[in-house]
């Protein structure tokens, strides 16, 4: 059988089902895992392997007796620090913020332990979810399990690097304009961000959406089932739909597929990268797709003006802080909330504008295409102790020219894998479809991941 850290969520379930292993001996492995990882990898904020534990047998007598209590029942999984779970302090990130236990699950981590997951711990992320990096004033520096000396991105630095290194095979993020893809990209590992609302968010913002992080497009939809389920606190929630989320993989024969391999913005297209999208786009066309270049529909004054709109949000926080609390945030996000202190109205104005003209822009450009390939990142990741792929303030934002956008516009998109680089980094592909086709997004993931062809065998951890 499968080493119990290398099983996904489905074939657990199954196991279970048959006897074949239980949810105490499944947490007991996927917790071993994380004891060999762990003391390098540093992926895990407030880990609680003991009500874990206690969850397992509970949930090991539920299935003994074949009564499991939901989709879920004994499968661990990881949550995200800013998605909260009860009596759990919710840090964001910094060292600025105080360590309060919250008062109630977010809907997402209400949703899975509902369905019985069993929650082993929340996962780091950076200051404010600001940073596509695993760096933090508050966490230890989370690092990549390809290769210690790489970056996991962000701002799901930890459910990223959890994934990829066997923390079990559930995983929520959260992605206001890359932070589930970008890590997703650069462990290798899938995920989907969802049409604004399918996934309710507790508090909802602009952009803001929670996503599955998981090694499968199957567990992916497993995990959707769950969290897409309703929930009056986000008061942008789509009403309820029954979608098979666990349906087959879409062929993509007579489809019109859009090639987006010109941001626009941001960083160039590093070669290697746009090779290997070159050749996803390919193994679509192969197959009877029709795919046909997507010419740029950002700039660069487009992406100025989200980073500007971002900074000054991000200001209005910071300047309420203490000058006690201020020094404690991380220098390069502080540095970076600065830029924000000196905006008129004006300005902000102009970057509330901006953000609406990104999302006609994205609904227009995808109008001619049922869906549209591109790089999720320009470039593969970079140095562990870097804070972003430019390592520069004043550069900040230039690596989310092709996921931002997305995020503005409400449409769903997934990161998979489709390559590494000769140096063994992971590529992702991303997949964009029309807002609110989520499903039709990720049975098409679903076809790539079977066409692609066997991966790299999951990395081990350090000796």
């Amino acid at each position: 059988m499968t080493a119990i850290h290398d099983m996904t969520a489905t074939e657990m379930l199954a196991a279970y089902k048959s006897k074949k292993l239980s949810p105490v001996e499944a947490v007991d492995g996927v917790i071993a895992r994380i004891e060999a990882w762990e003391p390098k990898l540093k992926a895990l904020y407030a880990p609680d392997f003991g009500n874990a534990r206690k969850s397992a047998k509970e949930s090991e007598k539920r299935w003994a007796a074949g009564k499991p209590c939901g989709a879920l029942d004994g499968v661990p999984i990881t949550v995200k620090e800013n998605i909260a779970t009860k009596g759990v302090p919710m840090p964001v990130g910094t060292a600025a913020n105080d360590l309060v236990p919250v008062a109630a699950d977010a809907p997402a981590a209400a949703r899975v332990r509902e369905a019985g997951a069993i929650i082993l711990a929340k996962t780091t992320m950076p200051d404010y979810g600001m940073l596509s990096s695993g760096r933090s004033s508050f966490h230890p520096l989370t690092r990549n399990p390809w290769n210690l000396a790489w970056n996991p991105g962000g701002s799901s630095a930890g459910a990223g690097a959890a994934a990829a290194a066997g923390y079990g095979p559930l995983h929520l993020g959260t992605d206001i304009g890359g932070s589930v893809r970008l890590p997703a990209a650069w462990n290798g590992i899938f995920t989907l961000k969802p049409s604004n609302g399918r996934v309710p968010v507790d508090p909802p913002f602009l952009g803001r959406v929670v996503g599955p992080m998981t090694r499968t497009v199957e567990d992916s939809a497993l995990l959707l089932g769950e969290i897409s389920k309703t929930d009056w606190r986000d008061h942008m929630n789509l009403p309820p739909a029954t979608i098979d989320w666990m349906a087959g993989p879409l062929d993509p024969k007579g489809l019109k597929i859009g090639l987006h391999l010109d941001a626009g913005c941001g960083m160039p297209l590093e070669a290697e990268t746009k090779a290997a999208i070159e050749a996803a786009a390919k193994t679509f066309a192969d197959a009877g797709a029709i795919v046909t270049p997507m010419p740029a529909f950002m700039t660069a004054e487009m992406l100025h003006l989200q980073d500007v709109f971002w900074r000054a949000r991000s200001w209005n926080d910071f300047a309420a802080l203490s000058p006690e609390k201020q020094a404690r945030v991380l220098p390069f996000i502080a540095k970076w909330c600065m830029g924000g202190a000196d905006l008129s109205a004006r300005d902000v104005i102009k970057g509330v504008n901006n953000t609406m003209a990104i999302r006609a822009a994205a609904v227009k450009a995808i109008q001619p295409f049922d869906y549209v390939l591109s790089p999720t990142s320009p470039v593969p990741t970079y140095p562990a102790e870097w804070e972003m792929p430019s390592n520069s303030v004043e550069r900040a934002m230039d690596h989310i020219g092709f996921t931002m956008p997305y995020n503005m516009s409400e449409q769903p998109a997934s990161s998979i894998n489709c390559g590494f680089t000769k140096e063994g980094k992971p590529i992702g592909l991303q997949i964009a479809g029309h807002r609110f086709d989520d499903h039709g997004v990720m049975r098409l993931s679903r076809w790539f991941e079977q066409a692609r062809g066997p991966q790299k065998a999951w990395p081990e951890p350090p000796k």
